[in-house]
């Protein structure tokens, strides 16, 4: 048995009866030792909490086999208050569904926003399908594709994930996309290359494909995770011999087409956006993938854009 002390990193209304010492077989792991601090104060449940050793701040994994973590027969770890948690796939789902229902109420009802009619252009109709057929696929693949290694998130981080969403590629690009400056009568679009059906259609051509390449890559993601687990594989084939996160490749390259194919500032703006951020996350993913795998991982792939970066 491993008798392990569990005291609070920081007082919290959640943490009052730390701290309590556990004994537990010496297969525990840290998984093991948070359903037993959630069993004595059920409020804590075990996605609210971050354990780590005293002294330390960093996390220590649900899979930790205490004994093999150095805690042999006793020891003490420090249990951090994460605040209010909610599932992945829920954030997921209000991501999406706000562009769907904001993109859906401006272009069906102009008078609201515009003051009256809007006469569609083909380029406005085919925006509206794209955008419809993008948020219903991300949703699609929330509910029966992706596999989330982490089960929850802060609560906070639902209304910053939502902003970016709602604001920028909703409210910004809809009401912009919409509205009498790409109507059928417009000069913006009469007589340019925006109402040239073969302008839109190689835009809409790039668009499918880069929405069917980033399914793909989702496909094989899911594909490397068994599930109920949170095992770690290298990903290869579609799109991964050369990046080490094609799947935000091909969503950057749907959005490139849609900026394109408009033109909106409103358009670009949202691409430089989620330019910067998927980067970002790129740039970790890439960094975790060398830490992890090291000499496995192949050198040759670039992080995001082929043969560039």
């Amino acid at each position: 048995m491993v008798s392990i002390t569990v005291s609070p990193a920081r007082p919290s209304s959640l943490t009052r009866g730390l701290p309590i010492t556990l004994e537990l077989p010496e297969t525990a792991t840290v998984a093991d030792v948070k359903a037993a601090v959630a069993k004595k104060l059920p409020k804590f449940y075990t996605a609210r909490q971050k354990l780590s050793f005293k002294g330390k701040r960093e996390a220590l994994s649900d899979e930790t086999i205490l004994t093999a973590a150095g805690l042999s027969e006793a020891g003490e770890l420090t249990v951090k208050d994460l605040g209010p948690q909610m599932a992945w796939q829920t954030v997921f789902i209000w991501e999406y569904l706000g562009p769907l229902i904001i993109h859906s109420v401006i272009y069906w009802l102009p008078n609201i926003f515009y003051g009256g009619p809007v006469q569609r252009s083909l380029l406005q109709k085919y925006v509206y399908g794209m955008a419809m057929l993008h948020f219903l696929k991300r949703e699609y693949e929330t509910l029966f594709v992706h596999r989330f290694s982490n089960g929850t998130m802060p609560l906070y981080g639902l209304f910053r994930n939502c902003a970016h969403y709602w604001i920028l590629s909703g409210v910004a690009l809809a009401y912009a996309a919409y509205g009498p400056t790409y109507a059928a009568t417009s000069p913006y679009i009469r007589g340019t290359i925006r109402s040239n059906p073969t302008f839109l259609w190689s835009c809409i051509a790039l668009w499918t494909f880069a929405e069917l390449s980033n399914g793909r890559t989702h496909s094989i993601l899911r594909d490397l995770r068994p599930a109920g687990t949170k095992e770690r594989r290298i990903p290869y084939g579609y799109g991964f011999n050369l990046v080490t996160c094609p799947n935000y490749t091909f969503e950057l390259l749907a959005w490139a087409a849609i900026s394109v194919m408009t033109g909106s500032y409103a358009s670009y703006a949202f691409l430089i956006a989620a330019v910067y951020i998927q980067t970002v996350w790129a740039m970790k993913k890439h960094r975790n993938y060398k830490k992890e795998f090291g000499d496995k991982y192949p050198k040759s792939r670039k992080v995001i854009f082929p043969f560039i970066f």
